[in-house]
């Protein structure tokens, strides 16, 4: 028994430690811890299980009150953290776009006609060769999205603003950029 409550105790020192800056440490349930330790065994996307665990924790609290559903929101951050690594783009990143730009609803469309978390422009699937694909499958437009801010972030020459304001498909004015450093900065960074 003693060896595994030091585990947990670090652990959830750790969590504590790691959210402090971002947000007020809320304890996991016996639930969620369960979920975690099972996402983070399954995952590939991280360096190793322990920084699957804590970073899946931090961000499933964050998400918590906009995704109530602790499995639901275990899976789109899997999700998330893996078509960012695929695109080698920030995951964090990716969660500040998705928060600005759907507020994390699948379903969401723009007065443009963007769809899903990321907004992707219908046109954006022909383009891809998907022309029957569907914005609101999580995959698809997170793997589109993703690849499309990697495109930006290399044509910026990895300057964040200015990949942020193209992905917008902005090209003045810096209040779309202002928006996603803002919420990465207040709920989505990782250090």
């Amino acid at each position: 028994m003693r060896l595994i409550a030091v585990p947990l105790l670090l652990f959830a020192s750790l969590l504590a430690s790691a959210t402090a800056n971002a947000q007020k440490f809320i304890a996991p349930s016996a639930e969620l811890l369960s979920l975690v330790r099972k996402a983070a065994a399954d995952n590939s996307s991280f360096q190793d299980k322990y920084v699957a665990q804590v970073w899946l924790m931090t961000m499933s609290n964050r998400l918590a009150p906009t995704i109530p559903d602790p499995q639901k929101r275990l899976d789109l951050l899997e999700l998330i953290h893996r078509e960012a690594k695929h695109a080698d783009v920030s995951p964090e990143l990716v969660l500040a776009i998705i928060n600005v730009e759907s507020n994390f609803n699948r379903f969401a469309v723009s007065r443009a006609g963007a769809q899903g978390l990321m907004q992707i422009m219908p046109f954006w699937l022909k383009l891809s060769g998907q022309a029957h694909g569907n914005l609101f499958h999580e995959t698809t437009n997170l793997r589109l999205g993703c690849t499309i801010l990697k495109y930006y972030l290399v044509k910026s020459h990895g300057d964040i603003r200015e990949a942020l304001q193209r992905y917008n498909g902005a090209t003045v004015g810096i209040d779309y950029s202002d928006s996603v450093l803002k919420a990465l900065s207040r709920k989505w960074r990782w250090d």
